[in-house]
C-alpha cells in the first residue's frame, strides 16, 4: 500500500510539473483564474454548502429523504458548474457549427427539471419500495454490507 501511495504522489507531482511548464507561456493571463477559483470556493462556494447543509438537516429529519435530496442538489451545482460559463457570456470565437449553435438554457432548464422529477418520484416511492422488499432481504443485505 505504501509503494502504491508513493508511485501516485510521484505521478501527481509530474503532472502538475508538466501542468506548469505548459502554462508557462500563458501564465500571466491564467493567474487570476488559478487564484480566483480556491479563493471563490473557500470564500463562496464552500459556507454556502455548509449553510445549506445545516438548514436541510433542520427541515428534513429524516435521514433517506435527506441523502435523495443532497444528491439532488450536488447533481444541479455540478450540472450548474458545467453551464455557467456558456451562459455567461458569448462566445469568443466566430460560431463553429456543432459547437455553440446549441440553447444552454434551454438545456439546463430540461436536466434540472429531470433530475428534481427523479428524486421527487424518489422521495414520494421510496416507503412504497421499502415496504415491497421483505424484512428478511433488508436484513440480509444490511448484514452483508455491513460485514463487508
Amino acid at each position: 500500500m505504501r509503494t502504491t501511495r508513493v508511485l501516485l504522489f510521484v505521478l501527481g507531482v509530474a503532472a502538475v510539473a508538466y501542468g506548469g511548464w505548459s502554462l508557462r507561456p500563458e501564465f500571466g493571463s491564467a493567474l487570476p483564474w488559478l487564484v480566483a477559483g480556491p479563493l471563490l470556493h473557500d470564500v463562496l462556494v464552500a459556507p454556502l454548502v455548509g449553510l445549506v447543509g445545516l438548514v436541510l438537516a433542520r427541515l428534513v429529519p429524516h435521514r433517506r429523504r435527506r441523502r435523495w435530496i443532497t444528491a439532488g442538489l450536488v447533481a444541479s451545482a455540478t450540472l450548474l458548474l458545467v453551464a455557467v460559463p456558456l451562459l455567461w457570456r458569448p462566445a469568443a470565437a466566430p460560431p463553429n457549427p456543432g459547437l455553440q449553435d446549441r440553447d444552454y438554457l434551454a438545456g439546463l432548464t430540461v436536466w434540472l427539471t429531470l433530475l428534481w422529477v427523479v428524486v421527487a418520484v424518489a422521495l414520494l416511492a421510496g416507503p412504497r419500495l421499502r415496504r415491497a422488499v421483505p424484512g428478511r432481504v433488508r436484513r440480509a443485505v444490511r448484514d452483508r454490507t455491513r460485514r463487508g
